[in-house]
């Protein structure tokens, strides 16, 4: 957003700055050709006087050398032709002393030295007026003046090519200065309110990349000496996120306490549950249905205080577990009632660490509601298998089963539909893709190659390069079916 503003400003003030200097400097230009020019008329206007009063040669030869031009030799006069009288013996001629110079002017002869051609002083001194031509060098202004009735003389001022330019570089340098210190003005301005809008924006999106993390008590200010010089939809905005972040707070809060209420509804089933169980007697199958009872009350309670407890109060954890291990504990636990129902079950690949960047609590639900559809949705005596694939990015769970499949995966995977059986509420699935998702891997459903059932393939990323399975990880699944 700087460099935009900066871009923005550089050229906005480019434009500016070219649209007001470029025009200044023409004009500038201008005046000093109208400057050189009216010096020359000066100059000129200056010998009018001498020239009413006579046109001695020498009388006008002194009165040029007292003037700027005359004196840098850079005006002539042009005497009108000689009246009769003053053609006789002994009247000036032409050349008179200190005249430089040539005949040709409006008749009479040239003191000083001429630049314009004949004609053109013949036309100046014919018509009247003064006009500018060009010389080599530059320009030679003509400016009539007449001596006595129906004489005219024509003074000639020269302007060189410098003259026309003189301060004009000066002039063009001093605007292009003015010029760069406006674009660095608003170059500088632009950044620093750049950077006080990048601030606003990066706080904002470090509070809302923490609130994604989890801190549920980060807040943007909107106020005081940090919000200072953010635009106001900046403010706007940062205010809309805190209003946000305290309604999800309060959501979360109600949805803490909701799951909790809904929990504490299960110890009243859940007592009468286990004083039923504990009026079976003795027996493996009573100690099986005592211990798993007091297994899903310690569940439920755990349920609980996990709900009561605010976020910003729950214990560190360390996330990673042995995916073996916990695979090995939970199919162990589900192969008492695979034993009771006749099932035969399959082990491979769990005899090696298979580490998971995964909390051991959330895996081994995930294990749990995998087998959980192998138990609720296959007759009794189906079999199942249990297959660890372990490679250099990921660890895949399959879990396969001798029943009829999925009649429809992609229905299965979405959250609240399930399998369609009885009792089947869909979310089981849905809680082992979220998991599996987590670490960038996925869930997949598909048909067992050997038991010739469902299988369901759980992939959880382990670092997020490519890996080829390791060798010897993955045993035969259709051997060593136990009971």
């Amino acid at each position: 957003m700087r460099w935009a503003l900066i871009k923005a400003a550089v050229a906005g003030t480019t434009m500016v700055a070219l649209a007001f200097l470029i025009p200044l400097g023409l004009m500038v230009q201008q005046t000093a050709r109208d400057r050189a020019f009216t010096a020359a008329e000066r100059q000129a206007a200056a010998l009018g006087p001498a020239l009413a009063i006579t046109t001695d040669q020498d009388a006008i030869n002194r009165a040029l050398a007292s003037t700027d031009a005359g004196a840098q030799n850079r005006m002539a006069v042009h005497l009108p032709a000689p009246t009769a009288a003053a053609s006789a013996p002994g009247a000036g001629g032409t050349g008179g002393p200190g005249g430089a110079g040539g005949s040709g002017g409006p008749g009479g002869p040239t003191i000083g030295e001429g630049r314009a051609a004949v004609a053109d002083v013949s036309t100046a001194g014919g018509q009247g007026r003064s006009f500018t031509v060009e010389v080599p060098g530059g320009y030679a202004l003509l400016q009539p003046v007449a001596v006595d009735t129906g004489r005219t003389a024509v003074v000639e001022v020269f302007v060189a090519d410098g003259d026309l330019t003189r301060g004009v570089p000066t002039a063009w340098l001093v605007l292009s200065a003015v010029a760069l210190a406006l674009v660095a003005i608003s170059v500088l301005v632009a950044d620093r309110m750049g950077a006080r809008i990048v601030a606003s924006a990066r706080r904002f999106a470090s509070a809302a990349r923490s609130l994604g993390a989890g801190n549920l008590a980060v807040r943007v200010p909107v106020d005081g000496r940090t919000a200072s010089g953010s635009p106001e939809e900046l403010r706007e905005a940062a205010h809309a996120f805190n209003t946000m972040a305290d309604r999800v707070v309060q959501l979360l809060a109600a949805e803490r306490e909701l799951a909790a209420d809904l929990s504490h509804r299960l110890r009243t089933p859940l007592t009468v549950l286990r004083l039923n169980a504990a009026s079976l007697g003795q027996g493996d199958a009573a100690d099986a249905t005592r211990h798993a009872v007091s297994q899903l009350e310690c569940e439920v309670d755990q349920i609980i205080r996990s709900a009561r407890r605010a976020p910003e109060d729950a214990p560190a954890v360390t996330v990673g577990c042995d995916a073996a291990e916990v695979i090995r504990e939970r199919v162990g636990f589900w192969s008492a009632l695979a034993e009771d129902e006749g099932r035969r079950w399959q082990l491979a690949g769990a005899d090696r660490a298979a580490p998971v960047p995964v909390q051991r609590g959330d895996l081994a639900a995930a294990v749990d509601a995998l087998l959980g559809n192998v138990f609720r949705h296959t007759a009794v005596g189906t079999a199942f298998s249990v297959d660890v694939l372990a490679t250099d990015s990921s660890v895949i769970v399959l879990v396969g089963d001798a029943g009829p499949g999925f009649s429809d995966p992609a229905a299965a995977l979405r959250r609240g539909e399930g399998h369609g059986g009885e009792g089947s509420t869909g979310l089981g699935l849905d809680i082992v893709r979220k998991l599996a998702e987590a670490t960038g891997g996925d869930l997949a459903l598909g048909r067992s190659a050997v038991l010739g059932g469902a299988e369901l393939r759980l992939r959880l990323q382990t670092r997020f390069d490519g890996g080829a399975p390791r060798a010897g990880r993955r045993r035969n699944r259709g051997a060593l079916f136990q009971r």
